[in-house]
């Protein structure tokens, strides 16, 4: 083991549903990726002491809870969204797919996060919103944050195409 990992701890995260595994996580306000995908290589290494984990779904409240890591410690969260019931969907919708590099970024619709865009690319896979203007926004750290505005009308069909240009800044991400 390298001395760096000796003095950090690590966080886990165990999601039951694909619903919490697709959910976007940030620790102390900055975007890591998708709950399923930070294991491994990508797992959550942190410096010892108090960190605030949240993890966000579009359609449910946000999962928000603090943790005090010593080094070398692992702790697993158990993430468990909650539908939020305020969430209506408009009667009727426009239809965004995306096909976006890397698929493992953000996406956010009008300051929400919707998922990742692995979940809105190929066949049978979009994201259903509703008529009128939306920003989009697909952000990943250690890429320029994607923008870009679009009004939709009532069973449009629109495609995002768009790959992200390595080089953002950290804290560029959506929340």
């Amino acid at each position: 083991m390298s001395a760096q990992t000796d003095i950090l701890g690590e966080v886990q995260l165990e999601g039951a549903s694909s619903v919490e595994k697709s959910s976007g996580v940030w620790v102390d306000g900055q975007y890591l990726g998708y709950v399923d995908e930070l294991k491994g290589s990508k797992k959550i290494l942190l410096l010892p002491g108090e960190h605030q984990i949240t993890v966000k779904q579009a359609g449910y409240l946000d999962f928000s809870q603090k943790v005090v890591l010593q080094p070398k410690e692992r702790q697993v969260i158990r993430v468990a969204m909650q539908k939020d019931t305020r969430v209506r969907m408009p009667s009727t919708t426009a239809e965004v797919k995306l096909a976006v590099n890397p698929t493992r970024a953000a996406v956010f619709v009008d300051g929400v996060m919707v998922g990742h865009v692995g979940e809105f690319t190929g066949v049978g896979k979009a994201m259903l919103v509703g008529p009128g203007k939306h920003k989009f926004v697909i952000s990943l750290p250690g890429y320029q944050n994607f923008e870009t505005e679009v009004t939709l009308i009532a069973n449009q069909k629109f495609e995002i195409k768009t790959e992200l240009v390595r080089g953002g800044t950290p804290g560029e991400t959506e929340q």
